[in-house]
């Protein structure tokens, strides 16, 4: 589909007009401004905690605070935050050279060769930290290991081999990235617009007698290639190998009916229920939009099912409420579920929050009391599913205002629209 094409095709569908193709933003990442009032209330924090240092493994973490994004594997590595002095990175020497491409923050670049090494990572972190000067402070911590435990990672817990007192802080950085921000808000707004031009690619591109995988490959290329050539040279995906993924993950006919299927091994046929995927990384932030479709004619059962899931939605919506709490929001889809008959389909809660993970705090669950909160971005996404038949399910990204909720994603959601071919 060429670029024109695409742009009428999304105007037919009211998603985008083609005047609003480009993005009005001047950049496409987080600022550093805000990169460095996040380090500064990290600081007020530690100070209020008496702690001198703040000591982080987990990269997302680490993104959060410095714009800084790697490839976590087996090799340590670790932010150091001190209340005083200059932020640290203590990792790997592959790492030396990417540092100062990504970030200005991180003023120190502390590395070792390579893990396990002749000396163990963790006892030369040990050693960093001597240098310093914080073998007898009090420092906050993310994970007692002073390390992540992935891919076949073993080593004696820094907590274990160092003089300083070490205070468990793991909900610091994520309680932060709770509410988002005026630029955390642009940057998922952007997202939004781009998987609303990416869903139509592969919706228009599915068709039967092809492999999902195929299918999944040509429209995120596709995708991404327009929305680069649009937003031009100072775009790039910050935590993700591609601007847009786009997929079924194997949804497809029965298959359809597992939520968290991985892979479908036969073509699409006339007569399946698919559901797509679509994630756009822009500053390393993501949102969900989610389409259950139909390939040809549609059958009683289907469109009954496939009705009620969308007025499930439609209650989710509306419970989005000033005084609302997450729970209300999974109560109300699920009530609807239980008027249609269908209740013992519901096989998960109605969303969760959405930022740098495509999973995050908080969770719309019924046994999560916590209140929505203006500026948090959740999807919503109940679904049904019953095993040997299909599953039904739309998602749409959510954010919470003073006044309820904004749709952030709005492409087409009725059953007729759904219809492929």
């Amino acid at each position: 589909m060429t670029e024109a094409s695409l742009e009428k095709h999304l105007f037919t569908h009211n998603s985008i007009s083609s005047a609003q193709l480009g993005c009005g933003m001047c950049r496409y990442s987080i600022g550093e401004t805000e990169y460095k009032s996040r380090v500064e209330q990290v600081r007020k924090v530690l100070a209020r905690r008496k702690l001198d240092a703040l000591y982080l493994t987990n990269g997302v973490s680490m993104f959060y605070l410095t714009g800084y994004s790697f490839i976590s594997t087996e090799r340590p590595a670790a932010l150091v935050v001190p209340v005083d002095g200059k932020i640290a990175f203590l990792g790997p020497l592959l790492e030396k050279d990417h540092v100062p491409l990504e970030t200005r923050l991180i003023e120190d670049v502390k590395t070792y060769v390579d893990y396990p090494g002749e000396r163990h990572p963790i006892d030369i972190f040990c050693e960093f930290l001597r240098e310093m000067g914080l073998t007898k402070r009090r420092i906050g911590i993310d994970n007692s290991l002073g390390a992540l435990p992935t891919w076949g990672y073993k080593g004696e817990a820094l907590t274990r081999k160092l003089e300083a007192k070490f205070v468990d802080v793991s909900d610091l950085v994520p309680s932060m990235r709770l509410v988002k921000s005026e630029e955390e808000i642009a940057l998922m707004r952007e997202s939004c617009k781009w998987a609303n031009l990416a869903m139509g690619l592969l919706q228009d591109y599915t068709a039967e007698g092809l492999w999902d995988v195929e299918v999944e490959l040509e429209a995120s290329r596709e995708a991404s290639e327009i929305m680069k050539k649009t937003l031009g040279p100072d775009y790039v995906p910050k935590r993700s190998i591609f601007p847009v993924n786009l997929c079924y993950r194997g949804q497809i006919g029965e298959m359809s009916a597992i939520p968290h299927s991985m892979a479908q091994k036969r073509m699409i046929k006339t007569g399946d229920v698919v559901i797509g995927e679509a994630g756009v990384d822009v500053g390393g932030y993501t949102c969900e939009l989610e389409r259950t479709m139909i390939v040809g004619q549609t059958t009683d059962k289907q469109k009954r099912y496939f009705n009620v899931m969308l007025k499930a939605q439609d209650a989710a919506f509306d419970a989005f409420t000033p005084e609302a709490k997450c729970s209300d929001v999974d109560k109300a889809s699920v009530s609807i579920f239980k008027k249609a008959g269908l209740g013992q389909l519901v096989k998960h809660h109605t969303g969760h929050g959405l930022g740098l993970e495509t999973h995050e705090p908080p969770w719309l669950d019924v046994g999560n009391l916590e209140p929505l909160k203006s500026g948090m971005i959740l999807s919503c996404e109940p679904g049904i599913y019953e095993t040997g038949f299909a599953g039904f399910r739309h998602s749409d990204t959510v954010l919470v205002t003073d006044d309820g909720r904004e749709v952030m994603t709005y492409y087409p959601r009725d059953l007729e629209s759904m219809i492929i071919g």
